[in-house]
């Protein structure tokens, strides 16, 4: 079971934010569309063909000119969810594959439970899988079946991934991953922002990836080629890890905030119900 049914009933609690808003079908999720709604948003003069159902008969009597409301139409949000499930991601413990499973399993229920569809997306060497977005609570079975099935293995291809999921679609992108793709991750996010998507990074790592790990003569394995490299790990070599560490992170986040996306950096040592519970609400994604 991805998720815990007392987690489930606080997710029930929470809903997914965006600070641009979606148009769609109709559901909760506000749009900037001014109509005939349910929620009031302005006044504006009155024009000629204007209903008279909307003129604001208050306002008439203390200025003596029209005017007619304006509302917001409730509306719906498609949410994708972009699982990274290439080689690297089942590395750690737990693997930041199934940290990020969950995550996107608890995501998408508090998508669901606020009335948006959901579809899941999974990314690996440039190739997707993908559940296309449905309403409902009845959704979160099926969401959570797709997710559960999956395994970390293959190459990584952010941006290719990305040219073949984005087109015809819109709505809000939430991207989990470990971000850690040899053609760098700008495409990627690039791709997502010109489809027209609100996109929100959730960098995902575990423990291992941040922490070198003892010194000494080390085999180290790519997790996605397999190749092979005999290191002897000493102080220099450590302290050259982490300042890659460090420079890595630092363009992952300035990446983001130069192309006005969200970022969230979590480990998979704090547990994903702390994630969305307080990280996530701090950071605006749920509410």
């Amino acid at each position: 079971m991805l998720l815990e049914p007392a987690f489930l009933e606080r997710l029930e609690r929470l809903r997914l934010s965006a600070r641009r808003r979606i148009r769609g079908a109709v559901g909760e999720r506000r749009s900037r569309t001014l109509g005939r709604g349910v929620e009031f948003a302005d006044h504006r003069a009155y024009q000629v063909g204007d209903d008279w159902r909307y003129v604001d008969w208050n306002i008439y009597s203390r200025l003596d000119r029209l005017f007619v409301k304006l509302f917001q139409e409730d509306e719906e949000a498609d949410v994708h969810l972009l699982v990274d499930a290439s080689g690297s991601m089942g590395f750690g413990n737990p693997p930041k594959l199934e940290y990020a499973k969950r995550l996107a399993a608890a995501l998408g229920y508090v998508a669901l439970a606020g009335g948006d569809r959901v579809g899941c997306a999974i990314l690996r060497g440039g190739r997707v899988r993908a559940l296309p977005p449905r309403r409902g609570r009845a959704h979160a079975r099926h969401l959570f079946q797709f997710l559960e099935s999956e395994q970390a293995q293959g190459g990584t291809d952010l941006e290719a991934a990305a040219r073949a999921y984005a087109p015809h679609r819109r709505g809000v992108a939430v991207a989990i991953g470990d971000l850690l793709d040899p053609r760098g991750v700008e495409g990627f996010v690039q791709r997502l922002r010109h489809a027209g998507f609100e996109t929100f990074v959730v960098h995902v790592l575990a423990e291992e990836d941040l922490s070198p790990p003892i010194l000494g003569e080390l085999r180290l394995v790519d997790a996605e080629t397999g190749e092979r490299v005999e290191v002897d790990l000493d102080t220099a070599v450590v302290g050259a890890f982490l300042r890659a560490r460090d420079e890595f992170l630092a363009a992952c986040q300035s990446l983001c905030a130069r192309l006005g996306v969200a970022y969230v950096r979590a480990t998979t040592a704090v547990p994903v119900e702390e994630l969305v519970l307080r990280y996530l609400r701090e950071a605006g994604l749920v509410r």
